[in-house]
């Protein structure tokens, strides 16, 4: 069952959960509409299903709720932030109005954050850039999903990359994509409905495909060997070395480049199976377009570029080609008018957690 809820109240609802730890309200409304946001444009696996993680995280003490991120190392265009253990939508939205001010002063702004938990879509901190009309660029680091290429052992992470460029006529092009085949919470959600996945996302603790999601799912939490496969699949036939690849860029970029964790050293488990902070590492930039060419000659080779695709020779039987962004632009404008979808057990799990922390549950 799918029940769709008013997404104002929903982030209300979440903002109010957040509230329960005693964060700062901007910092609730900042963590509320990277959740939400997630849900209008159509990635539930980093939506509202993900605020049970984000609970137990602050209520464990594996995620420091009250800590503010710090400038460790600073340079005209460059910064280096410590998240110090805090929320990683406070670290990702600290870290990116850092870039964006000084992509406005000198043209670039690299800020990368280690000691960050979990940002959320990637995509929330490229729409902010996107907004101060900057060419944005965001990825981070995550916690070991993914085997590399031949590996049966998850040592490296979905490591997402977000980049937004601004248009005249179209809809900003918007990618925010996984380096993996696809993220974990699209896993969870076929966990979730009791079905089995594709074949060719996951392999199981021998290193072998399968499409028992659960399965997957229990190997990884217990590191019994397994996990997600690089972009482009098991082995190099179709690539797979490739994601594997990109996946790498990202954590030398997040992790070495700012002295913080990578691959398998990102949300370690302590003695005895403890959790403690993840170590997740970011990465942020923002380009003053003016500084390369034009805005008006940029945006119209972006419209440029998008019409060329679009208009170009459909597969038989395709009636469209779509450019990244479109179809969480459409879907946003749809679930803004007829509600966030929430399958039930999303919606208990939000419901549940309202009860613990004693916070109105109105949803609907």
């Amino acid at each position: 069952m799918t029940r769709y809820v008013n997404d104002l109240k929903l982030s209300q609802f979440v903002q109010n959960v957040f509230l329960s730890f005693g964060i700062r309200r901007e910092d609730a409304l900042i963590c509320a509409d990277n959740l939400v946001l997630a849900d209008l444009r159509g990635i539930p696996s980093h939506g509202v299903a993900r605020l049970r993680r984000y609970v137990d995280g602050m209520a464990n003490g594996t995620i420091l709720p009250l800590n503010q991120p710090e400038v460790v190392r600073e340079a005209p265009s460059t910064a280096t932030i410590d998240g110090r253990a805090g929320l990683g939508q406070l670290v990702g939205h600290f870290s990116t109005r850092k870039a964006i001010e000084k992509a406005q002063k000198t043209g670039v702004g690299i800020v990368v954050a280690r000691n960050s938990n979990h940002y959320g879509i990637a995509g929330y901190y490229t729409q902010m850039m996107l907004d101060a009309g900057l060419l944005g660029l965001s990825m981070t680091n995550t916690a070991p999903l993914v085997v590399p290429t031949f590996g049966r052992k998850m040592i490296i992470g979905t490591n997402p990359i977000s980049l937004t460029a601004p248009t005249k006529r179209n809809r900003p092009f918007f990618l925010d994509m996984a380096t993996s085949v696809v993220p974990r919470g699209k896993l969870e959600v076929y966990d979730r409905l009791d079905k089995d996945m594709p074949q060719g996302w996951a392999v199981d603790s021998k290193g072998l495909m399968t499409t028992d999601a659960t399965e997957v799912l229990k190997n990884m939490i217990a590191r019994l060997g397994g996990g997600i496969l690089p972009l482009g699949g098991e082995g190099e036939l179709y690539g797979g070395y490739k994601g594997y690849g990109i996946a790498l860029l990202v954590d030398i970029l997040c992790g070495v480049l700012s002295g913080g964790a990578y691959a398998d050293m990102v949300d370690v488990r302590g003695p005895g199976g403890k959790g403690q902070p993840a170590l997740v590492a970011h990465f942020f930039m923002a380009l003053n377009i003016e500084n390369f060419v034009e805005m008006d000659i940029f945006q119209e080779k972006m419209d440029d570029l998008i019409d060329r695709l679009k208009e170009s020779e459909k597969a038989e039987g395709q009636q469209r080609i779509y450019v990244h962004g479109e179809k969480e632009y459409e879907l946003y404008e749809k679930h803004k008018s007829s509600g966030v979808p929430l399958e039930e057990p999303v919606y208990n799990s939000l419901k549940a957690i309202a009860g613990e922390r004693g916070v109105a549950f109105e949803l609907e």
